[in-house]
């Protein structure tokens, strides 16, 4: 029998598939260091919390807890956002801080520090980069299993309504070949009724945002309830026509008359940039092209869904290779600050051109907006602000990939 041999590398992702087969959500990170360490590596595991605003590290058995990092001003940090390992010294006790991504939604980041004086820490990159972007899909598979990786993400408690709403949401952001959407949400623990959905499918992107009327468990449980038309609807293979047809019949057989959702449902072909869109009773996307916001796109126009209006106007645009579609809830620009001034349109449009002129990836132009509305905006929020960004084009993609 032929004997089969494995260098030192090989042997470590073996062993962390073996290793986290078994393992509760809270010893993914145990795993992960018991992998790396013959090869002379120590790692520290860190998850960004639902501001992205710090990176909290993961608990390990026997270990020295470290201590959080800020996402703004660190070499961690700087990992994060750029979605690009960097690399601090050169020999023993060197380390490289490695994005930690599922895919292309940006998790946190992996700190991999060099105990043997023999090894390169430039040759050992790329296998690094490669081991953690195996932890990134490991964590992302056991996180439903369990509650501790969700905790460490936290920074407060979680309202009923938020809890809801977030367990029925997809991922940030996901990338294809000639398509990058991101989304975020803010505020993440008291959530009226903001949401965002998406799926592709072939050539076929479709992606909606949507605003249940009013706040807390009782606006949760409409914009629920109208995700799960536009998936069934969806799934079922219907058109945009049909689907803005059923997730209307659905909140009308379970809410009173009065009980509404906002809504932006639209259909992106990957191929030919051909966007099809039912605005109801949504504020309008912007389009930007080459940098700089061109127009709304008003068109599609009825009443929100829930209240009985017959008229179901699908909209065209024709899309231009980079060009960027930012949707967002009114939550965004009626933030007040405490003279009373709104955040508005004109200064959305602003920094988003900002964003688009730095080259910024779209996950970390979402972060910046929802950052700055936080800061612009005077105590609590009154309601959601909710931020999509949809680029097509090829080099976006690349643009998020570590």
């Amino acid at each position: 029998m032929t004997q089969v041999t494995y260098d030192p590398w090989h042997a470590a992702l073996l062993d962390l598939l073996h290793l986290t087969q078994q393992a509760q959500d809270d010893q993914v990170a145990e795993c992960v260091s018991a992998a790396l360490r013959p090869l002379g590596m120590e790692t520290t595991c860190y998850l960004v919390d639902e501001e992205q605003r710090h990176l909290h590290p993961l608990a390990e058995h026997g270990k020295q807890s470290a201590a959080r990092l800020g996402v703004e001003g660190t070499v961690a940090g700087r990992a994060f956002t750029t979605v690009d390992t960097q690399r601090v010294g050169g020999g023993l006790g060197s380390r490289l801080w490695v994005p930690l991504v599922d895919g292309t939604e940006r998790l946190g980041v992996v700190e991999i520090v060099l105990r043997r004086d023999d090894c390169d820490i430039e040759a050992l990159q790329d296998w690094c980069e490669s081991y953690v972007g195996l932890v990134g899909h490991l964590l992302a598979v056991k996180m439903p299993y369990g509650d501790s990786l969700q905790q460490v993400r936290r920074t407060r408690p979680m309202t009923v309504a938020g809890e809801l709403l977030l367990s029925t949401l997809p991922p940030l952001t996901f990338t294809s070949d000639r398509l990058v959407l991101s989304a975020l949400l803010e505020p993440h623990y008291d959530i009226g009724g903001d949401a965002f959905d998406y799926a592709l499918d072939g050539e076929t992107a479709w992606f909606c945002v949507l605003d249940g009327m009013g706040r807390g468990l009782h606006a949760a449980v409409m914009t629920v309830t109208a995700l799960a038309a536009i998936r069934a609807a969806r799934r079922d293979d219907r058109g945009l026509y049909a689907i803005a047809q059923a997730t209307e019949d659905a909140l009308r057989d379970q809410f009173e008359d009065t009980a509404y959702v906002t809504g932006l449902l639209c259909e992106l072909h990957t191929g030919t940039g051909r966007l099809r869109y039912i605005s109801a009773g949504h504020p309008a996307p912007l389009l930007l092209r080459r940098g700089r916001a061109v127009r709304e796109l008003t068109g599609g126009r009825r009443l929100p869904l829930g209240l009985d209006d017959s008229t179901i106007e699908v909209a065209e645009e024709m899309l231009e290779p980079g060009d960027r579609l930012l949707l967002y809830t009114d939550g965004v620009i009626e933030a007040g600050d405490r003279w009373g001034e709104m955040f508005g349109v004109e200064r959305l449009v602003d920094l988003t051109e900002q964003a688009a002129q730095a080259k910024l990836p779209a996950p970390e132009t979402l972060r910046g907006l929802a950052h700055r509305v936080a800061s612009f905006r005077d105590g609590p929020p009154r309601d959601d602000a909710m931020l999509m960004l949809v680029e097509w084009s090829a080099e976006a993609a690349r643009r998020v990939l570590p």
